[in-house]
């Protein structure tokens, strides 16, 4: 927090907006409490944008999972659908407790009816302007690099063109390690179709040399698809680069929702198959000798 005298009053003013990105999961396994842990959590660490992966809609029997959380804060969101699912829709959803404006989805390469593959962009008009945020759910195969290449090229090109003066934040499930190519371009490591690009994983940027598994063989929902190996980071929070006036550092990254729920049977219950990651993200300017400017009062 930055402290400014106004007055007889001091204003408190933030330097940072919170993220957190959960692959919900859908409506597998015991998904209404999972869904009660999930509200509690973020209930909890207060986060001001919120990116959902899998979730679901089936008129009927599932409400929109992302409304329902929504709903619980009193927070926006948008839902944009990838793929027929159950009867109903299964897609992508961004939620925030500040106004959405602007928002769409785009296709991705290798979408199939039966699996499709889209990125949401939604422009949250957040206390430090228009603040884009991206979340995306890529090809989950571990032989689907080449896939996934393509794909993040499309993301690459659908952030810049919603680029404006604020740093933006890609958030989602990209069923990838952080040694893949596809990853590794993102940080600006390897090329693609001739491309370079850097964007900061801030679970690396935070914690360089921890695994910071979020495909976790501790989580035993992951068994369902006990074919895909355990123990692998999946879920990403990426930042694009820190500018001189310090917007876009990070300065945390953590996982979220690696704690299950005991019940009284003892049986452990988990907010989804996946587990969850959070970062702060500095959206406050500061000069060079690290405080936040004052504003000119001379009128000029």
């Amino acid at each position: 927090m930055v402290m400014r005298r106004t007055g007889a009053y001091q204003v408190v003013k933030p330097r940072h907006l919170r993220f957190v990105t959960l692959n919900l999961w859908g409506e597998n396994g015991p998904w209404e409490a999972r869904l009660d842990l999930v509200a509690d959590k973020l209930a909890g660490v207060l986060p001001d944008v919120v990116a959902l992966q899998e979730v679901r809609e089936v008129p009927g029997s599932v409400v929109n999972q992302a409304e329902l959380l929504a709903k619980a804060r009193g927070w926006n969101h948008v839902f944009a659908p990838a793929t027929a699912w159950g009867g109903g829709q299964e897609g992508l959803a961004i939620l925030s407790r500040f106004p959405i404006g602007a928002h769409d989805a785009r296709a991705l390469p290798h979408s199939q009816e039966n699996e499709g593959r889209i990125v949401l962009s939604a422009r949250i008009d957040s206390d430090f302007g228009e603040t884009w945020v991206h979340t995306t759910h890529l090809a989950f195969r571990e032989h689907e690099g080449r896939k996934r290449e393509d794909q993040v090229l499309v993301v690459d090109e659908v952030i810049a063109a919603h680029k404006n003066d604020n740093p933006q934040v890609l958030m989602g499930d990209l069923n990838a390690v952080p040694h893949s190519d596809e990853i590794r371009w993102l940080s600006g490591l390897t090329t693609l179709s001739g491309r370079r690009v850097y964007y900061q994983d801030a679970w690396d940027m935070i914690h360089p040399k921890e695994p910071g598994h979020t495909w976790a063989r501790d989580n035993h929902y992951r068994e369902r698809m006990y074919w895909l190996r355990a123990d692998r980071r999946l879920d990403y929070i990426f930042v694009t680069p820190t500018r001189r006036d310090r917007r876009g550092t990070v300065h945390e990254a953590r996982l979220i929702f690696e704690e299950p729920m005991v019940l009284g049977g003892g049986e452990r219950i988990f907010a989804s198959d996946h587990f969850g990651v959070l970062a702060e993200v500095q959206f406050l300017a500061e000069d060079p000798a690290g405080t936040p400017p004052t504003p000119s009062t001379s009128g000029a």
